[in-house]
């Protein structure tokens, strides 16, 4: 059975994920464990950070960064396998088309957190996904912030982090 793929399932969050061991054993699938286990655990401690604090620090964002392009690079994140420039150009093109807009409306409208936190995400799960889980964060947001809006919890100038949606 060694040199042949075995798929195992995992579902994190309700997001199927398979990954394709190769005779390697569970090492593998250890390493790729660790490495999601603390992307997420990093995601979970910024999600904290930017309610709090309305800040996603850059010693929580910019590591992930670092780690998620060494795992793209060498080949063996699953999520990205060997689609590494679309992985990139999501890294880059998403937070830009984000950011940039917003500096006619200065500081605050969105941080270089975001954009440290969507380049991460993009070099993590790939450009496809990365654009689908921001098309995704924008549609939640804008439905919270309408509830929010129409049961007068919050106003028009009130400050709401965006990072908790990404």
């Amino acid at each position: 059975m060694a040199g042949q793929f075995k798929p195992i399932q995992v579902n994190p969050g309700g997001v199927e994920v398979e990954f394709a061991a190769r005779g390697q054993g569970e090492e593998i699938l250890l390493v790729h464990a660790g490495l999601f286990g603390a992307w997420f655990a990093t995601m979970i401690v910024g999600l904290g950070t930017d309610l709090d604090q309305r800040l996603l620090p850059n010693i929580l964002t910019l590591p992930v960064i670092i780690v998620a392009l060494l795992y793209a690079v060498s080949g063996r994140n699953p999520l990205v396998g060997a689609d590494l420039v679309p992985a990139i150009a999501g890294a880059i093109l998403i937070p830009a088309v984000l950011y940039l807009p917003s500096i006619p409306f200065g500081a605050g409208a969105f941080g270089l957190g975001d954009v440290y936190l969507l380049a991460g995400m993009g070099l993590m799960v790939g450009g496809q996904r990365a654009l689908g889980g921001v098309v995704v964060g924008l549609i939640l947001a804008g439905v919270v912030l309408a509830a929010l809006l129409a049961a007068r919890r919050i106003g028009r100038r009130t400050y709401v982090p965006f990072g908790p949606f990404l």
